[in-house]
């Protein structure tokens, strides 16, 4: 039986703006030396699935980058990560119109690969599952199609996708983001636990049921399309997710999923070593602490901290904190680069965070010079400003990639 792994690249990615302003949303950097790319990837290579193909569209220079730096499977093992970008056709001259467009406009490359089923993965989501799990469960039911669910409370199932299913585990009805109403009512989860069953845009396909649902009508989208019209015509099945899940779709959420590691003992983990997440191998130096109290950070490779206090962080590769500063609360993403002896912009502000900074509720993304002296907090600033400096977003203060920030300046 031949499995491949499809990971869909997302689109403009316009809730995690300003981190989607030069990247894909699978590119965005989290735990501060990893892609959210490389948890789908590594999810399928620690599953047995090795043949692998990446969908992207939107901002894919880094992502394609980033891909050919880190997964480059031997000739003996066998395997690959492929990228299949939206081009122009004979048959069509658009972009990927949606995730079922995407997979049905690309097929004809991995079809090569003569798969017998095809697993379909979103690229910006924060989980550890056993794909060979789902798989088995799959065909040991016979399905056509599994659709992995989560349970999830009532408030967060108005705004999902939520199935509801019979005792045997088939999908019998499905609603796209019910709200708060009688239709929720319908869709409680068989448990009998006050849940309802969310789909988290993961699926497995038989090659051929993806063939006849794809090339038989021309809807985009598999969640509002796909799924919903296929329970009638195929055998429809969950697969209930239990463990930790995140959805990474906007800026409070991408804060939250990173700071959230920092605990002791948190809910995801990146040191479990029997399920590793891989990465790009960049041979950085190890990170260095001139003088700082630290308290739940992570700390990534090659970072030159002089600062007074920092907590509740996740710092990046190559992150620099001058002497004096306070930073609580907050993702520094570090830089690409070192500046060796000299400062390589015109505003002659060295790379990183300067010296007496105070930065709070904050991501600053890569490759910002900060100046001394400098304050960044979201305090008193209304939801969803934007200015050349920074954005709003959901209480977070965002400083863009490349940012100058002159000293003295309060945000």
């Amino acid at each position: 039986m031949k499995v491949v792994g499809l990971i869909l690249g997302g689109g403009a990615g316009s809730r995690l703006q300003p981190l989607t302003a030069e990247r894909a949303k699978p590119a965005v950097p989290i735990a501060g030396k990893y892609r959210l790319v490389d948890i789908p990837i590594s999810n399928c290579i620690n599953s047995g699935i090795r043949n692998i193909f990446l969908l992207t569209q939107f901002n894919s220079v880094s992502l394609h980058q980033h891909i050919g730096h880190t997964y480059r499977f031997d000739q003996f093992s066998g395997g690959h990560v492929r990228i299949l970008a939206a081009e122009q056709t004979p048959d069509s001259a658009g972009w990927f119109q949606g995730t079922a467009d995407a997979v049905r406009r690309s097929m004809r490359y991995f079809n090569d690969d003569q798969p017998d089923i095809v697993v379909i993965l979103s690229g910006d989501q924060l989980y550890r599952m056993d794909l060979d799990e789902m798989l088995q469960e799959h065909l040991a039911k016979g399905a056509d199609l599994t659709v992995s669910t989560k349970p999830v409370p009532r408030e967060e199932a108005q705004a999902l996708g939520i199935m509801q299913t019979g005792k045997d585990g088939r999908i019998v009805q499905f609603a796209e983001k019910p709200g708060d109403t009688v239709m929720l009512d319908n869709l409680k989860s068989p448990r009998d636990d006050d849940t309802y069953l969310a789909s988290m845009g993961i699926y497995i396909f038989n090659m051929d049921v993806l063939k006849e649902v794809l090339c038989n009508c021309e809807e985009i989208d598999f969640g509002k399309h796909i799924i919903p019209g296929a329970i009638d015509k195929y055998k429809v099945y969950s697969y209930i997710f239990e463990d930790y899940w995140e959805d990474i779709g906007t800026i409070r959420s991408f804060w939250a999923a990173n700071l959230a590691l920092t605990e002791a003992l948190p809910q995801f983990s990146f040191y479990d070593m029997s399920k590793v997440i891989y990465t790009r191998m960049r041979y950085l130096p190890p990170s260095k602490i001139n003088q700082c109290a630290l308290s739940r950070c992570l700390l990534s490779d090659g970072c030159i901290i002089s600062g007074e206090r920092v907590d509740h962080c996740v710092v990046g590769l190559r992150a620099l904190v001058g002497e004096g500063s306070i930073v609580e609360d907050s993702i520094l993403m570090g830089a690409d680069f070192y500046e060796h002896g000299q400062v390589d912009d015109p505003s002659g502000i060295p790379i990183g965070i300067g010296k007496n900074c105070r930065v709070k509720n904050a991501i600053v993304d890569k490759n910002c010079r900060i100046g001394d002296n400098v304050v960044i907090s979201p305090e008193g600033k209304p939801e969803n400003e934007q200015t050349d400096l920074y954005w709003i977003r959901e209480g977070i203060i965002v400083i863009p990639k490349n940012t100058v920030i002159p000293p003295g300046t309060v945000l």
